[in-house]
């Protein structure tokens, strides 16, 4: 039994090695360089796969981009570069800062800086807003308190 689980395992890695020892080329090294002359001997004859789909497809009316005003063509690239990342809004502290102080929940200063007196306001706008109390603004607690962030802050409680 030793020997022949000695003898498999002696042919499994002579296959391993005998497999391992074989190194493909890459394809830069085996491919050469065509020319253009060389190019224009090819047939012709085969059809491209814009050929083929227009056979196929029922005719469409397209409108070249040269016939689109200009100042149309400006506000379309403008309204793609304004589209907000993927995912969800990732506020910063400084509008969670803002936003908590304007619904009156926040009395510090509004300088950016996650600190103790934040999380408790950011608990205590939770626990008024029936939302689970973790001290921390996920997009649940975000867009409860997104809508507090361009309107007059509220007298301290």
């Amino acid at each position: 039994m030793k020997r022949f689980v000695f003898v498999v395992l002696a042919l499994g890695l002579v296959v391993y090695l005998v497999g391992c020892g074989k190194k493909q080329e890459p394809i830069s090294e085996t491919q050469e360089p065509i020319s253009m002359e060389e190019l224009g001997k090819f047939s012709t004859t085969t059809q491209t796969a814009s050929e083929v789909a227009v056979k196929s497809a029922p005719a469409v009316t397209v409108t070249p981009a040269s016939t689109v005003p200009p100042s149309e063509v400006k506000a379309s690239e403008a309204k793609l570069e304004q589209l907000p990342p993927s995912g969800p809004y990732k506020p910063a502290i400084r509008e969670i800062q803002t936003a908590l102080k304007n619904a009156g929940f926040y009395t510090g200063k509004v300088d950016g800086k996650s600190g103790p007196m934040t999380k408790k306001a950011i608990e205590d706008f939770q626990k008024a807003n029936n939302l689970s109390v973790d001290g921390k603004v996920g997009p649940k607690t975000w867009t409860a308190l997104s809508r507090y962030m361009n309107i007059e802050p509220k007298p301290a409680n």
